[in-house]
């Protein structure tokens, strides 16, 4: 392909190729172009995919397989093209192979496109293989379902006793991706206890020697599974360790930096007896805020609401960036009779820039509100992934009674009356639980 004349040739053919797509009238000859030399035209692979879309019904498994791979392969989220193939993966009963299986997983979750039955039925399929699997299979297939946010409790408890009975054979990567996949969907196995002693049994002597970006995902993991010891933490909170994410620029460095925040804080309020390391405070006030993303209509209706309901911007702080890595939708303090105060002016040790100087009055409740939208839960489920558990357990380790907005009921309100009153009947409920406590 260096010489010149090759790449004239390969103009020439891909221009008869875009030329003549109209005359393919098989689905195998369509797959064999846009695997072949789909990444090599823009426009061609636009005319395949409307060629696939028109014989679609006469792909067999191994086509519809190809093509998702191949769509995979290239990032192509073709919404018509996935539609179409998730219709009749669901549709048609014929049996997958333990191969496409994998790989359609695999092409659902690189494309990150939620069709609930085809997880369902994909779930269901590969059941029966895992005792079949390879640890390396076990692990990507975990993975995919994790990218696709769909926890099917069978399927993750099998993968969970997979990995035990072959306890000796399980490499470091593939424990780690296993790890990485429960962390994010907030997975808890049944036998929890054996899963994680072969987790700290194999991190034990390795983890500071892993890629700083790894030893971050592996600890924040355990710091959201719950399962983090002493050592990790300090590993992973050593001076050493933090200095080269600070001030970084690049989207993936500050996504770490943001998650070493997450363990310091649960080195902080989850870990009475730990004795440090810690990020020092200047390093924490620095953390890039999420505040800055553009905001969604929930937030917006959010605010709004508030702002109606405390009637003055005194009596409460919208958008509450903490010392802990995680952004309030908004912060009120109640004193013991329900009245609002002024947050601004008392001392507030969970906030990046403290401001206040006064002491709590006795009594005094301070109220963090969260809200959830959809892409913070499990694919169909009202469960959180495991982030958004941990920033609520974050919260109220803090001290904060936690006023949740799920916008599934939020959807439900129709007025301003409406969301003003289920704001005031959460603030409540958070109080009379603190209460009966």
């Amino acid at each position: 392909m260096r010489e010149q004349h090759s790449q004239e040739l390969l103009a020439e053919l891909l221009l008869h190729l875009e030329r003549r797509w109209t005359e393919i009238s098989d689905s195998r000859t369509v797959v064999t172009v846009m695997v072949k030399a789909g990444h090599l035209s823009e426009s061609l692979m636009n005319r395949l995919e409307d060629k696939c879309l028109e014989l679609v019904e006469q792909f067999g498994p191994e086509e519809l397989r190809k093509v998702l791979v191949t769509l995979a392969a290239q990032s192509r989220r073709s919404v018509p093209l996935l539609r179409a193939i998730s219709y009749h993966l669901v549709q048609k009963p014929f049996p997958l192979t333990k191969g496409v299986l994998l790989d359609l997983a695999y092409a659902y979750g690189k494309l990150n496109f939620h069709q609930t039955q085809v997880s369902q039925r994909l779930a269901a399929d590969l059941l029966p293989f895992i005792p079949s699997m390879t640890l390396g299979e076990v692990a990507r297939c975990a993975k995919s379902f994790a990218f696709l946010k769909w926890l099917n409790l069978p399927l993750f408890e099998a993968f969970t006793q997979h990995l035990l009975s072959r306890a000796q054979d399980v490499s470091l990567s593939h424990l780690c991706s296993i790890l990485l996949a429960f962390a994010r969907l907030n997975f808890h196995p049944e036998q929890e206890d054996q899963f994680f002693k072969l987790v700290h049994d194999k991190l034990d002597s390795v983890l500071g020697s892993l890629e700083p970006a790894l030893q971050v995902d592996l600890v924040w993991a355990l710091c959201v599974l719950q399962q983090v010891r002493e050592a990790e933490l300090q590993t992973v909170l050593h001076p050493g360790l933090h200095q080269q994410f600070l001030g970084s620029k690049s989207p993936k460095e500050q996504s770490t930096f943001q998650k070493l925040v997450h363990i310091n804080t649960t080195a902080l309020l989850e870990h009475p007896d730990y004795k440090g390391p810690l990020l020092p405070a200047s390093a924490v006030a620095l953390s890039p805020s999420s505040s800055s993303k553009k905001m969604t209509p929930l937030q917006k209706e959010l605010q709004e609401t508030l702002k109606t309901l405390l009637g003055s911007t005194d009596q409460g702080s919208l958008e509450v960036v903490t010392q802990y890595g995680w952004v309030l939708d908004a912060e009120v303090l109640l004193d013991a009779d329900g009245h609002f105060l002024p947050p601004r002016d008392f001392v507030a040790p969970h906030l990046a820039q403290p401001v206040g100087k006064k002491p709590l009055p006795p009594g005094a409740k301070r109220i963090a509100f969260l809200r959830w939208e959809f892409p913070n839960f499990n694919s169909r489920s009202k469960d959180l992934l495991g982030r958004f558990v941990l920033a609520r357990r974050h919260m109220l380790a803090a001290g904060f009674l936690v006023v949740d907005v799920p916008y599934y009921e939020w959807l439900d309100l129709k007025s301003e009356w409406q969301k003003g009153a289920y704001l005031k009947d959460k603030i409540r409920k958070a109080v009379a639980e603190e209460l009966a406590k």
